[in-house]
């Protein structure tokens, strides 16, 4: 998936990918993953997709801090 954010594009297929991480089971209506990305240029972002009843409705990319970055890791 491609995104662009403020002037700045995030892929999940130019991208390195650094941890995912699932809730629930495929077809669970509130399952949901979560896939944390870093750009060439290091820059961080989280892939998002989940069912119906899940935080994430429909397929996203959302960027974030390094500092957040490193606080999903150590969630």
């Amino acid at each position: 998936m491609k995104k662009i954010i403020c002037k700045r594009e995030y892929d999940t297929d130019a991208s390195k990918l650094i941890e995912k991480r699932t809730c629930g089971v495929f077809g669970d209506p509130a399952g949901y993953e979560e896939s944390l990305y870093q750009t060439e240029k290091g820059y961080f972002f989280l892939y998002v997709n989940g069912g119906e009843a899940s935080p994430y409705k429909k397929e996203d990319i959302k960027s974030i801090s390094a500092a957040k970055a490193e606080a999903w890791l150590n969630k």
